[in-house]
């Protein structure tokens, strides 16, 4: 089967798509003929070798969505034939709080998705939601789980409040937008080009700001009047331009650390407002399935920047290092 492989992590140069053998389900997993995949940002750092816990050769992609052409030992048969998306993690653990040391992603240590087939533990196969495409459903599984975690488990997030999601354009930024929105908050965001931040307002974001003008920090608390959740994926620039305009019990949800690895917190400001800071990654299975029937009772279509075929793979990677806008950058697979 076809494949998009790393066996070097000398940048993207390094990745090809290459012919592998075809996997067999084993006892308790399945297989799915894959329809579409979608990447992520975590295949540009593999592909640089600056990403925890490299293995290599690996063929890349966490996320994906097909449907299930074989079953292994003790799996129903009657799954065979049924459209699903793909948990993008393995072997989270017995406690839903937060990943076992086993825990891995797909596409680096795990099977990855950008391929024809990939084999999974049965229980790692959600239903697509039947209002989205292949390609749409593969746009959705680790943007749309990260942010349902750091929205619903981690802040609690609760209608009429006012939300911040910094650098939006991102898949995971879009996908907590839209998720936000859909819940009932206030969303306001920010990012470096006002196109971008033009297409979060057309998503349902009250206001933008962006954040090479200076004087953003307080037109965000002049228009916002606060801020009770802060959704970000660079607080090294971000939280000392937000920090004042957080509310009493303000939660500020970190799930990335673009721009630098450290932050200065006001010590007096974050206990005497009683503002939790809170990180988190990835997310559990139940919480992807939640994020899954929210998304289908809400008829929500992830944002899409560029789809390719598989057969211009690395390509996908090249748009997604240099020209990437908006949303998710999609391989189509097969029709």
């Amino acid at each position: 089967m076809r494949a998009l492989t790393l066996s070097s992590a000398d940048g993207l140069g390094a990745a090809k798509l290459d012919t592998i053998a075809t996997p067999e389900p084993g006892p308790g997993q399945v297989r799915v003929a894959l329809k579409a995949a979608a990447l992520n940002h975590r295949e540009l750092w593999i592909a640089k070798g600056m990403y925890p816990g490299m293995s290599l050769p690996a063929t890349l992609g966490c996320d994906g969505a097909g449907i299930v052409d074989a079953v292994g030992d003790g799996v129903d048969a009657g799954l065979i034939g049924k459209a699903v998306v793909c948990y993008p993690g393995m072997n989270w653990g017995d406690d839903p709080r937060w990943p076992a040391p086993a825990f891995a992603l797909l596409g680096m240590p795990g099977p990855g998705t950008v391929a024809d087939a990939i084999v999974l533990a049965a229980e790692d196969v959600l239903p697509k939601p039947d209002h989205l495409d292949f390609a749409q459903a593969a746009a959705l599984p680790l943007a749309v789980l990260t942010a349902w975690r750091g929205l619903v488990t981690k802040a609690e997030l609760k209608a009429g409040e006012t939300v911040l999601i910094t650098g939006i354009g991102g898949g995971v930024a879009a996908a907590a937008l839209q998720l936000a929105v859909a819940m009932g908050a206030t969303v306001f965001v920010t990012s470096g080009s006002d196109e971008t931040i033009a297409k979060a307002v057309a998503l349902g974001a009250k206001a933008g700001f962006n954040y090479t003008d200076e004087t953003w920090k307080k037109a965000l608390g002049k228009a916002s009047g606060g801020i009770d959740v802060v959704f970000d994926g660079a607080p090294a620039s971000g939280y000392p331009a937000y920090g004042r305009s957080l509310n009493l019990g303000a939660r500020v949800v970190v799930y990335g650390s673009t721009g630098g690895m450290g932050f200065t917190v006001n010590a007096p400001e974050l206990f005497l407002k009683n503002i939790r800071i809170i990180g988190t990654n990835v997310g559990n299975r139940a919480e992807l399935e939640a994020a899954l029937a929210f998304v289908g009772e809400q008829g929500i279509t992830p944002s899409i920047d560029k789809r390719f075929p598989l057969e211009r793979a690395v390509d996908a990677l090249h748009h997604l290092e240099s020209g990437h806008a908006f949303g998710k950058v999609v391989i189509d697979i097969a029709d």
